[in-house]
């Protein structure tokens, strides 16, 4: 199966090379790698190569992070927003676009720092949903954890709703591109800190299949079979956050992902998280580059927000699970 999910990635990684706004030929492919450029190969290499690459990168840290949330909440339609990440660092960026230009610039970060806003705020919007969830022993239930992100979620919606009652044309536009989530501001050096944070993220969730094996059957049965259900719960939420932080910082809100392709690949392959993990990510990533090919296709040579597509795909499908998951 996860052959089949590779091969699958590996097609939509040559179309989303290949076609754009711009159409780039197989045979441009192989002239840049043999070092003999030709009239497309700048667009291959500092354009479309480093968009591809991102959009495999978020995809596969959007959907092992969903599949990690999943298996924390034992329900298959947790998403990895639910501790509040994701709206927080949208919060930062969205506060950033309206206020930066009133206090004085970027603090020398220039186009970084809106990225570097979203993905501090990310993590430290996590650290305070967990804290908001720790009872007086100490101890953080998956129900507080729940109550203390809705909480963290609907008190930062509240806050971009009022920057952007007060943002200008221009600041709403761009406000637009973070909200609905874009692969266009992708480059090389996206690609290499998005690709560090995603891949210690991969690392912490991977050495914690067998934990979230048994925390599908219940807190009390994992503890019991002997996890650290403790250190499970806090790995799973500092690899969610990475992810989410990296996603967030570098391509905006691109929503559904990890949602879908965790449920998907358990209907195709199993429950067991040392499957259900690479695969949900060669699946994640399959599916934001292929949301991304259509985003840059679909009316040329506008684009579209890959967060749209991701929902008009994304919204259905849910639909499906949540009708499922009521005659289950």
């Amino acid at each position: 199966m996860q052959a089949g999910l590779a091969l699958l990635l590996a097609a939509v990684l040559a179309m989303g090379l290949s076609f754009g706004g711009v159409r780039i030929p197989v045979s441009t492919w192989f002239s840049t790698a043999t070092g003999s450029w030709d009239l497309y190969s700048g667009i291959l290499v500092n354009i479309r190569l480093p968009r591809v690459l991102l959009g495999m990168l978020v995809g596969a840290g959007l959907a092992m992070s969903g599949a990690g949330m999943q298996a924390l909440f034992r329900n298959p339609l947790a998403d990895p927003g639910l501790t509040g990440a994701a709206s927080g660092g949208i919060l930062a960026v969205v506060a950033g676009i309206v206020l930066l230009e009133h206090v004085g610039g970027t603090g020398g970060l220039g186009s970084y720092a809106l990225p570097a806003a979203a993905a501090a705020a990310c993590g430290l919007s996590t650290v305070i949903t967990y804290r908001i969830a720790r009872d007086r022993d100490g101890h953080v239930s998956i129900a507080n954890l729940l109550l203390a992100g809705i909480g963290i979620n609907a008190l930062a919606m509240a806050l971009i709703g009022l920057f952007i009652t007060i943002a200008d044309d221009a600041q709403l536009r761009s406000i637009q591109f973070w909200m609905m989530g874009s692969l266009s501001g992708a480059n090389w050096i996206a690609v290499l800190a998005a690709g560090v944070a995603l891949a210690i993220a991969a690392v912490l969730l991977a050495q914690q299949a067998r934990g979230l094996d048994a925390f599908t059957l219940g807190e009390s049965e994992a503890f019991l079979s002997g996890v650290d259900t403790v250190h499970l719960k806090r790995m799973v939420i500092a690899a969610t956050a990475l992810a989410i932080g990296a996603a967030v910082a570098f391509t905006g809100l691109i929503g559904f992902v990890g949602l879908i392709a965790p449920h998907c690949v358990r209907l195709l392959g199993g429950q067991r998280y040392r499957f259900v993990l690479p695969a949900s990510a060669l699946l994640g990533a399959a599916l934001v580059v292929a949301a991304d090919t259509v985003a840059r296709v679909a009316i040329t040579p506008a684009e579209l927000p890959i967060g749209l597509v991701t929902s008009l795909i994304g919204g259905p499908v849910f639909i499906a699970i949540l009708k499922k998951a009521q005659r289950a």
